[in-house]
C-alpha cells in the first residue's frame, strides 16, 4: 500500500498482495489482473529473493526460496498472463515480456550466492526459450541483467563494498534507478518491438571484465 501510494503521485497504481513464489499465488495475481484490465501490455518479473552463505553451510532451504521465486515464480506468472498479453498484442506492437536477471548469471559472483547466481542463469535462458516459444502468439520475452544498484536487496552488500564494487565497475559508479528504467522503457516501447530472446546488461561495463 505504501509503494502503491507513493507510485499513485505518477499515475493509477493498484496494489495486488501474491506470494510468487507458489503456483497459486500467481495464478491469483493472474485472475486479479483479470479481473481489473481486459489485456496486460507488459509484464515485468522483478520480484526476486536472495541468499547467501559459505559453501560449507549453503542450507538446502535457501535453494527451495531463491528458485522457486526466481525461476519458478518467473515462469508460472508468466504462462498464466499469456492469456491477456495474447489479447494486447497487435501486429508490429507486440505484448511484452521483461524478465529481470542479473549480472551475476552472466558472470562469478564476488559473493557466495550460490542458489541467485544459478537461478538468474536460469532465468536468462528461460527468457531465450520463452521467446522463441511466445513469438508467434505475438509476445516478445526480454531479460534485464542488472548490476548494483541502490535497493533494498543491495543494501548490506553496498554497506560492506561499496568502494570496491564501485572500483571494478569501469564507468566507476553505482546505478541510478533512471538506468533501468530507460532499458525498460526501450523494451516495452516501439523501439524494442523487434527485439526478443535478449539478455542486456546494464552494470557500467562489469560483466566485460
Amino acid at each position: 500500500d505504501r509503494a502503491a501510494a507513493e507510485l499513485s503521485a505518477h499515475g493509477t497504481c493498484t496494489p495486488i498482495a501474491a506470494d510468487l513464489g507458489t503456483e497459486a499465488g500467481a495464478r491469483a495475481l493472474t485472475e486479479a489482473i483479470a479481473a481489473r484490465e481486459q489485456a496486460l501490455h507488459v509484464l515485468v518479473n522483478n520480484a526476486g529473493a536472495n541468499w547467501g552463505a559459505p559453501l560449507e553451510e549453503y542450507p538446502d532451504s535457501a535453494w527451495d526460496k531463491v528458485l522457486a521465486l526466481n525461476v519458478k515464480g518467473v515462469f508460472h506468472l508468466t504462462r498464466s498472463c499469456v492469456p491477456l498479453l495474447e489479447k494486447a498484442a497487435k501486429p508490429g506492437d507486440p505484448a511484452r515480456v521483461i524478465n529481470i536477471g542479473s549480472i551475476d548469471g552472466l558472470r562469478v559472483p564476488l559473493l557466495e550466492t550460490y542458489a541467485y547466481s544459478a537461478s538468474k542463469a536460469a532465468v536468462h535462458h528461460m527468457t531465450r526459450v520463452l521467446a522463441m516459444r511466445l513469438a508467434g502468439q505475438g509476445i516478445t520475452v526480454n531479460a534485464v541483467a542488472p548490476g548494483p544498484f541502490e535497493s533494498k536487496m543491495m543494501a548490506a552488500t553496498l554497506d560492506r563494498f561499496r568502494d570496491s564494487i564501485v572500483g571494478s565497475c569501469p564507468l566507476g559508479r553505482i546505478g541510478e534507478p533512471e538506468d533501468m528504467a530507460g532499458v525498460a522503457i526501450y523494451l516495452a516501447s516501439r523501439a524494442g518491438a523487434y527485439v526478443t530472446g535478449a539478455v542486456i546488461p546494464v552494470d557500467g561495463g562489469i560483466s566485460t571484465r
